[in-house]
């Protein structure tokens, strides 16, 4: 059996300044830009807890809560929340942070999930994962809903 490991182990962090060709007519940063980094550092904190080589299989809530502005700092927190056999639920924050006044706030929230992957390309086992924090276990409790509905929908597109 691979040994658990704690949720700390795979956290990851990144901050950056958010200048004008990162940002659209409304002077606040693109979505989609917004969406690389979180695929970015989801990749990192997975393959932090595999340490194997992992593609994104789903981003099955991506929740944009409040823009990001030009001369603003983009700070993303990530970390693996569960895992399956092959598969690992990631946890992405993002937030902003006024850099003149110190203010702060959550401005996206989403969940992807990663695949492991062996030397040949194929899916392989992760270890399970520990939570540590009050958050960590409560999204640790809820991540098989998750799952279900992951597989529900895949289902449901297969059909269609």
């Amino acid at each position: 059996m691979i040994q658990p490991k704690p949720v700390s182990e795979s956290r990851t962090l990144l901050t950056d300044l958010v200048f004008p060709p990162d940002t659209n007519h409304h002077h606040t940063i693109f979505g989609g830009k917004v969406m690389a980094y979180v695929d970015k550092i989801a990749c990192i904190a997975a393959m932090r807890h595999c340490r194997k080589p992992v593609v994104t299989v789903s981003s099955d809530s991506f929740d944009f809560l409040a823009p990001i502005k030009t001369g603003e700092a983009i700070h993303l927190e990530a970390y693996v929340t569960w895992t399956h056999r092959t598969s690992m639920e990631v946890f992405v924050k993002v937030g902003a942070e006024n850099l003149l006044t110190g203010e702060k706030r959550l401005t996206a929230r989403a969940y992807l999930t990663f695949i492991a992957l062996d030397e040949n390309g194929k899916p392989t086992p992760v270890p399970p994962v520990i939570p540590e924090t009050e958050e960590e276990k409560k999204q640790h409790a809820h991540a098989e809903e998750r799952y279900a509905l992951r597989q529900k929908r895949k289902l449901e597109l297969e059909v269609n």
